[in-house]
């Protein structure tokens, strides 16, 4: 199952789960399609992805860059905010006398301290995204580049596990 965070347009508040099971080619794929109807799951739950079918754009599984940009930026926010909290707290604790000067304009911590901090948020932002959900969404680009398919399921919690359940044997093993 994969995080409704990997999806472009999805809302906060949203209850329903997502699983995508990778399948090698197109006539497994639809049998697979056809299987999940005759288990009561309606079309309107289902995607499929890949050639002929709809892109990943258009279902909006987003690419393992985009991941990672998004986090970093969100690291980059978390991480500059601090940083000037800390400078600024610095700033505070230099005029009040409880730390020892250190021989420069003691403002120069507050644009340096969100500097260091912002620059390092991007950088493990960038990499805690590419390397983790980034990872997971470029095992399913990398599936469709080799010519396989995806199938969706989008639902309740009760209708993605009985999806699943119905779809294990037929899964691509190597995809996962």
């Amino acid at each position: 199952m994969i995080p409704s965070r990997l999806l472009r347009q999805h809302s906060r508040n949203r209850q329903t789960s997502l699983a995508i099971i990778p399948l090698a080619n197109e006539a497994a794929t639809f049998d697979a399609y056809r299987l999940l109807q005759y288990h009561g799951i309606s079309p309107e739950h289902l995607a499929i992805v890949g050639q002929g079918y709809s892109s990943p754009a258009r279902v909006g599984l987003l690419e393992p860059m985009q991941i990672a940009l998004h986090q970093a930026r969100r690291f980059l926010m978390v991480f500059a905010t601090m940083g000037f909290l800390v400078g600024s707290a610095l700033v505070l604790a230099l005029h009040l006398g409880l730390i020892n000067p250190l021989g420069f304009n003691s403002l120069l911590l507050i644009p340096g301290g969100v500097a260091i901090a912002a620059v390092l948020g991007g950088m493990v932002g960038g990499l805690i995204g590419f390397l983790g959900e980034g990872s997971t969404v470029g095992v399913y680009h990398h599936h469709l580049r080799q010519g396989g398919y995806l199938l969706m399921i989008e639902g309740s919690q009760q209708l993605v596990t009985l999806g699943e359940q119905v779809l294990k044997p037929y899964a691509t093993p190597k995809a996962f």
